[in-house]
């Protein structure tokens, strides 16, 4: 079997660690956890790592060697009914590459170590990324209370694990001792498709504003009160919405994800509407900048239907540039096994936005059908892992 093969089969294996459900389910501390964390340790032993779980419920697969370590990882968690490659791909070829150099008897110098994280989408508690926070020593307060819907706490449920939440401050890396992190994902969208290509590289991850949107107007029935001397917060709020779509531009994603609307009667006029914008860029200052220009659209639009406008933040999280060495590294790698390099954006957060607390990190990015992700009928080919595990083993001997 090629590694592409060996990949392929793996993920399909460690796919029925899930509860039943049309796709991949699987949370962080549960017994789907436990049964994965089986497998990937299996892994790591074919590699030649010596596997244990820290105290944030990070399997941790090491290879000794000379100065500082070369972190690589992803998440093994799944939103629900997600396919099979998303976060766990990303464990399945670091460890393949790591098992490819072993077969070809390289012996990689330095200390290299593949971190398998419990949780990056935050779909069992509210919150995310708690194993590489821990490492990086930015574990937000509070983030160990935040409860399910059995209300099960985070700190309860690492417990029961075998985990150690009172210990999660002496995971801590001193940042002298690690010299980067590496991360392979499906790339979640259609660009890599569209240019023919099986990789990609990564150029950062996009920073992200979300802001609440109020449009407000006056109420009345929809029988009686004349279209003319009408104030529709929902058409005020339509407006907006439909020139969000279609002023975001290059690398700029803007979505209006959420609407609420009162009174919501199907005979009564509209005097208050709520939407959500959220925008992401590469670029801070582009994202800022065109959230500045949405805030002046919406109060020219409220002025024009004769509504009241108000924008408030509800959350921003800095873009993160990749590190250029690394990203030279991979680049070259790349171009070696696919004969051109498409440098892209990520659009969605991953572990590595919390490595770059740490470390320099870089990220390479798989062609995945259709650009569909976080669905059951999620697709990447054995042929593009194979590609991954040879650039990534290539990128391992660079580094020595």
């Amino acid at each position: 079997m090629t590694w592409g093969q060996i990949a392929q089969s793996r993920l399909d294996q460690i796919a029925h660690c899930s509860l039943a459900s049309p796709g991949v389910s699987r949370f962080p501390f549960t017994d789907e956890h436990r049964a994965a964390l089986g497998q990937i340790g299996a892994w790591m032993q074919a590699a030649g790592l010596s596997a244990q779980m820290d105290a944030a419920g990070t399997l941790v697969g090491r290879k000794p060697g000379h100065g500082p370590a070369l972190l690589l990882g992803s998440h093994q968690d799944s939103v629900r009914d997600a396919g099979r490659y998303d976060g766990i791909m990303g464990i399945a070829l670091a460890c393949l590459a790591l098992e490819k150099l072993r077969r070809d008897g390289v012996d990689l110098p330095y200390p290299v170590e593949v971190l398998a994280f419990a949780d990056e989408e935050g779909v069992r508690f509210p919150t995310a990324l708690l194993g590489p926070r821990a490492l990086a020593g930015t574990v937000p307060q509070g983030a160990l209370d935040g409860l399910d819907e059995d209300g099960l706490s985070v700190a309860d449920a690492l417990r029961r694990f075998g985990g150690a939440p009172e210990q999660l401050q002496t995971l801590r890396r001193a940042p002298e001792e690690v010299r980067g992190y590496l991360e392979l994902h499906i790339e979640q969208g259609p660009v890599l498709e569209l240019a023919d290509l099986g990789l990609g590289v990564v150029t950062g991850i996009c920073g992200i504003e979300r802001n609440s949107v109020t449009f407000t107007g006056e109420t009345g029935h929809a029988g009686t009160v004349p279209m003319s001397e009408r104030a529709d917060a929902l058409v005020a709020a339509a407006d907006f919405i439909s020139q969000i779509h279609d002023s975001a531009r290059g690398d700029l994603r803007a979505t209006i994800g959420t609407l609420r609307l009162h009174p919501d009667v199907v005979n009564g006029i509209p005097d208050h509407v709520t939407v959500s914008l959220e925008a992401r860029d590469i670029d801070d200052a582009t994202r800022a900048g065109f959230v500045a220009e949405a805030d002046a659209l919406g109060q020219s639009i409220a002025t024009r239907r004769g509504c009241g406008f108000a924008m408030r933040q509800t959350y921003v999280q800095p873009a993160v540039p990749c590190d250029p060495g690394l990203m030279r590294t991979l680049s070259v790698a790349v171009e070696r096994q696919q004969g051109k390099v498409k440098a892209l954006p990520s659009g969605a957060t991953h572990d590595a936005s919390a490595m770059a607390d740490l470390c320099p990190v870089g990220m390479l990015f798989l062609r995945c059908r259709g650009g569909v992700s976080h669905r059951p009928d999620e697709y990447a080919s054995a042929e593009d892992m194979g590609l991954a595990v040879d650039a990534l083993a290539d990128v391992l001997r660079a580094l020595s």
